[in-house]
């Protein structure tokens, strides 16, 4: 049984980011790629949450979810989504939500969470054209719409 993958609430206003992608692989492929993210974590330089203009390391992590009847969302990672694929198009439309927590070392190296950001993910993959829509939608935007962009596309090319 196919289901609707795609966001009701999806932002109709201008799209903050879009970027368009020669591909040569299924909506299967992309859910299976975007499921071996969840989890996981970069490091990156960014504003401290206290300090103005004061610059920190911080970690970056990587949460994943997917469009689920129109409404909500639900958790993809790698224990999931051998149930999620069973109910994917090859082509059409898929809307993700990408949870970013970030987190940073203070001097005594505790680990300090600081507020993350929330993205709405529109796959739309047609004739090997993959077009990644990306609005930001809560939190302090301390990751571009694109880099989340070049985050996806590099796992793609990495085949994760």
């Amino acid at each position: 049984m196919m289901r609707k993958r795609v966001y009701h609430r999806f932002p109709h206003r201008e799209v903050q980011f879009e970027q368009k992608h020669r591909y040569y692989s299924d909506l299967i492929y992309f859910v299976k790629v975007m499921a071996g993210m969840d989890g996981k974590f970069g490091m990156f330089v960014t504003e401290s949450a206290t300090k103005k203009g004061h610059r920190i390391q911080a970690k970056r992590g990587i949460n994943v979810e997917i469009a689920m009847n129109g409404m909500e969302f639900t958790s993809l990672n790698y224990n999931n989504v051998d149930s999620i694929i069973d109910t994917i198009e090859p082509e059409g439309i898929i809307d993700f939500r990408m949870n970013l927590s970030y987190s940073y070392l203070d001097g005594k190296y505790n680990r300090v969470p600081i507020r993350g950001d929330t993205y709405l993910v529109r796959s739309i993959l047609e004739s090997e054209v993959l077009t990644l829509r990306i609005n930001h939608i809560d939190g302090p935007q301390r990751t571009e719409c694109g880099r989340v962009a070049d985050t996806i596309i590099d796992e793609l090319r990495r085949g994760a």
